[in-house]
């Protein structure tokens, strides 16, 4: 049965509208799963954070292919790489517009392209690493350490935005990104 896009939410005042398939769910928990556990749980040095970091890769390509012929809110045609459009989008949240957008506002597009093109260079260096041809190279290695400090550093922003747009659209993003659902106050404009 087809599910209907639009639905009264159960709160006063908002609606709720499909957005997130569950493939970009899938991709966006799994690939945090990778980070959390190459980052904090498995040695550096094993196997596994060999094949973990395979399946990041891995699932940052998947979610490409998906960008070009995915679900309406996945592909990257709703959510361009528009650095001058994050700076509009900027500008109305300091001038207090509370426009909410479906997929990914600008500036968080920005952070989603940033992510993604930064686990590719950490799974290219950490490949790198474990040939012949480059293991033991100082600027390989150096350059797979500054790549994953600055995915902890997109990560935190990224968290930070997910909170501050979450309190100034009213749009819980996190459960959003869990059951596929934005939940929109019903005095807020859609974009």
């Amino acid at each position: 049965m087809p599910m209907n896009n639009t639905m009264n939410s159960g709160h006063s005042g908002a609606r709720s509208l499909v957005v997130w398939d569950p493939l970009v769910r899938l991709i966006h928990w799994s690939l945090a799963l990778s980070i959390l556990l190459n980052g904090v749980v498995v040695d550096e040095d094993g196997n596994l954070h060999k094949w973990i970091g395979y399946v990041a890769v891995g699932l940052v390509g998947v979610r490409f292919v998906w960008g070009a012929v995915g679900t309406k809110y996945a592909r990257f045609s709703v959510f361009p790489l528009n650095p001058v459009a994050a700076l509009k989008h900027l500008t109305a949240i300091l001038k207090g517009v509370d426009t909410v957008h479906l997929s990914h506002n600008p500036l968080g597009a920005l952070m989603v392209y940033n992510i993604w093109a930064t686990v590719i260079v950490i799974g290219l260096t950490g490949y790198m690493m474990g040939t012949i041809r480059f293991f033991g190279i100082e600027w390989v290695e150096k350059a797979h350490e500054i790549a994953f400090s600055w995915l902890l550093v997109s990560i935190a922003l990224h968290v930070g935005g997910v909170i501050f747009d979450t309190w100034r659209s009213g749009v819980p993003l996190v459960r959003a990104m869990i059951n596929g659902r934005k939940r929109i106050p019903k005095d807020r404009t859609v974009n």
